[in-house]
């Protein structure tokens, strides 16, 4: 019997993680518009953007330190999870209606918002994987 080749697995990993990562996505981001029902900034989208770069940073961290994950794992959690759970695309669709609806100051807090604490949860996530 013919084994598939390693890139047809892979794949399966990462289309199986980014459907757990999407469901994830929808489940928390649905969570906080539940606790701030009319944002003027798309909060959902943030708190999922900057836990998805802690998770990652911690993670992949973790992965290169400690050799925590194996590499199917990582293919699952990293690119399929994480990757189907941040929400980068939906990020640069809000930005641009908020300019559309001529929010200028809401959209550049939405950007600084994302940038500053994506970036600083990635770096939190990297440092706290190194302590462990």
């Amino acid at each position: 019997m013919p084994v598939a080749p390693r890139w047809l697995a892979d794949g399966g990993l990462v289309g199986l993680g980014g459907a757990v990562g999407t469901i994830l996505r929808y489940w928390v981001s649905g969570a906080v518009y539940l606790i701030v029902p009319a944002p003027r900034v798309p909060w959902g989208t943030l708190v999922v953007n900057v836990t998805g770069c802690f998770a990652i940073g911690l993670l992949g961290g973790l992965a290169d330190t400690r050799g925590l994950l194996t590499a199917s794992a990582r293919l699952f959690l990293l690119i399929g999870v994480l990757g189907g759970f941040t929400t980068f695309s939906t990020f640069g669709y809000e930005t641009l209606s908020l300019l559309r609806e001529q929010a200028l100051a809401r959209a550049s807090l939405n950007v600084g918002l994302q940038l500053a604490l994506g970036l600083g949860a990635a770096w939190a996530g990297l440092a706290l994987s190194r302590l462990w």
